[in-house]
């Protein structure tokens, strides 16, 4: 079960390959993630030290260990992927700069159940778990704030692979799969000076 947890994970992880524009038609190769970009900036945190913050303020919403994913070709040597399972249809994902171990990318993933009473609770789960993510980044943000916050990105990104919404040097992703599952990212954004 666990093998087939951490398959789920990172297929889900592929997930974010497809973060960006939309290829031209003659483009023939797959759009890459902004985190996967050469020179894509980190927060200043590594897993660790963001569990230990997150589980202390989020007590009734844990995330454990995170467990690095061996995926079948190394699709970016300069990342190492882990994931922690949250609940049987909820997981938490990683994406961490090699050698100093610092965040690319921090994903909540929610695959949808098939019975429709259940998939309401496990929905509203999901999104208190998105929530707590973002008030990490956003610690002014008050339960209800970031829960109405993270219910508006759901819903601007419904249906779409890459919806992204910047709040000063952060960058909030949803990419929705359909029945497949829907992921939530938070993200770090490299800010430049602009030149007048």
């Amino acid at each position: 079960m666990l093998r087939k947890s951490i398959a789920i994970a990172c297929l889900l992880l592929g997930i974010s390959s497809a973060w960006a524009d939309p290829p031209d038609a003659a483009a023939s190769a797959s759009p890459t993630a902004p985190y996967l970009l050469a020179g894509a900036p980190t927060f200043d945190l590594t897993v660790v030290i963001f569990r230990e913050k997150y589980n202390r303020d989020n007590p009734t919403l844990p995330i454990g260990e995170f467990r690095a994913i061996a995926t079948a070709e190394d699709d970016s040597p300069l990342l190492t992927r882990a994931a922690s399972k949250l609940n049987e249809n909820l997981y938490a994902s990683t994406a961490l700069e090699k050698g100093t171990g610092k965040i690319k990318t921090l994903q909540i993933t929610h695959l949808p159940l098939q019975q429709s009473s259940e998939e309401k609770v496990a929905r509203s789960v999901a999104v208190n778990y998105m929530a707590a993510l973002m008030r990490q980044f956003e610690p002014a943000l008050t339960v209800e704030q970031s829960l109405a916050k993270v219910t508006s990105l759901l819903e601007k990104g419904k249906g779409s692979r890459f919806y992204q919404q910047q709040v000063g040097a952060i960058r909030y992703v949803v990419s929705d799969n359909g029945d497949k599952g829907i992921t939530f990212a938070v993200e770090p954004v490299k800010l430049a000076l602009s030149e007048p």
